[in-house]
């Protein structure tokens, strides 16, 4: 009994020594770091060795009377959302296809489709910003040809830039997660689809009747998973197409953010924002979690 005993004491002490290097690492490079973003939200401070003046909640109070934060929000609202119900909705419907559509071209459609994961997202952005160039851009010629006037200045105006933003974040997120749902319809027993062919069933209703609620619990993960990366993309793709322009109407939370910080040395107040970016990923992929979870039984 004793040597049992000091066995498991050992493995115990040897699965410490595995997880502690990555508690620690944890702790030290994310556990304090966002403590500290929302201690130093209370204070009024300018970056490096400046003063900080603690305000209390004053950065939050200017925070939700400007406009541009207002604005910075609506953005990101409408591309967290937006680009996630249809990159979803495209993912699905590729994935479908090739997994059940027994097409012989299926290898070469996923290799196609799942292309713009290869490329980094400032190689896409760069690619965008070139298709819709107001003056040399493949779009604007194409139309030109086709004998329409007053062409757009897709990136310059209000009206399409955050349309042009989302075509390319979806463009790039749809490979990957047709794949990841490809992976998850493969693994449905082909027996099921035999029935229902039997009962009379066509694809649309395999789909919705079987496909999808067998894989559902992947599209829960990649759902709440997409939301919360939407949020760095969008900082990726704005900051390479459009840096926040024109006046604005393209910035979204995150560029908000890096230009409170390192273009106004405006630290306290940035991380005010930090921390309500936090907060609304967080309740959002709550909600998400929340609007999907029937879907589960």
């Amino acid at each position: 009994m004793n040597g049992l005993a000091q066995r498991k004491k050992k493995e115990k002490r040897f699965l410490a020594c595995c997880v502690a290097p990555a508690l620690i690492g944890f702790c030290l490079f994310i556990l304090y770091p966002a403590f500290q973003v929302f201690r130093m939200s209370l204070y009024k401070w300018s970056g490096g060795t400046g003063k900080k003046t603690f305000i209390g909640i004053n950065n939050f109070v200017t925070l939700f009377t400007s406009d541009k934060f207002w604005l910075a929000f609506v953005n990101t609202l409408f591309l967290m959302v937006f680009v996630t119900i249809v990159t979803m909705a495209l993912s699905l419907f590729f994935a479908a296809i090739i997994s059940r559509g027994k097409l012989k071209e299926a290898n070469l459609y996923r290799i196609v489709l799942f292309f713009p994961n290869v490329l980094s997202i400032v190689v896409i952005g760069i690619i965008f910003k070139n298709l819709f160039n107001p003056l040399t851009g493949i779009v604007n010629s194409f139309l030109s040809a086709m004998g329409k006037a007053n062409l757009p200045n897709w990136l310059g105006d209000s009206k399409y830039v955050l349309w042009v933003i989302a075509l390319a974040m979806i463009w790039q997120a749809v490979g990957y997660y047709m794949v990841m749902y490809i992976a998850g319809m493969d693994g449905v027993s082909a027996e099921l689809y035999e029935v229902s062919e039997l009962e009379g069933a066509n694809k649309i209703q395999e789909f919705f009747k079987i496909t999808l609620p067998l894989i559902w619990p992947t599209v829960r993960t990649t759902l709440v998973f997409f939301i919360l990366s939407t949020m760095n993309m969008s900082f990726q793709f704005v900051t390479v197409m459009t840096n926040g322009e024109p006046q604005g109407h393209s910035e979204v939370l995150l560029s908000y953010v890096n230009k409170q910080a390192f273009s106004n040395a405006n630290f306290g107040y940035a991380m005010s924002v930090s921390v309500v970016v936090f907060l609304f990923s967080f309740i959002l992929s709550l909600i998400a979690q929340a609007l999907t979870a029937r879907k589960d039984s």
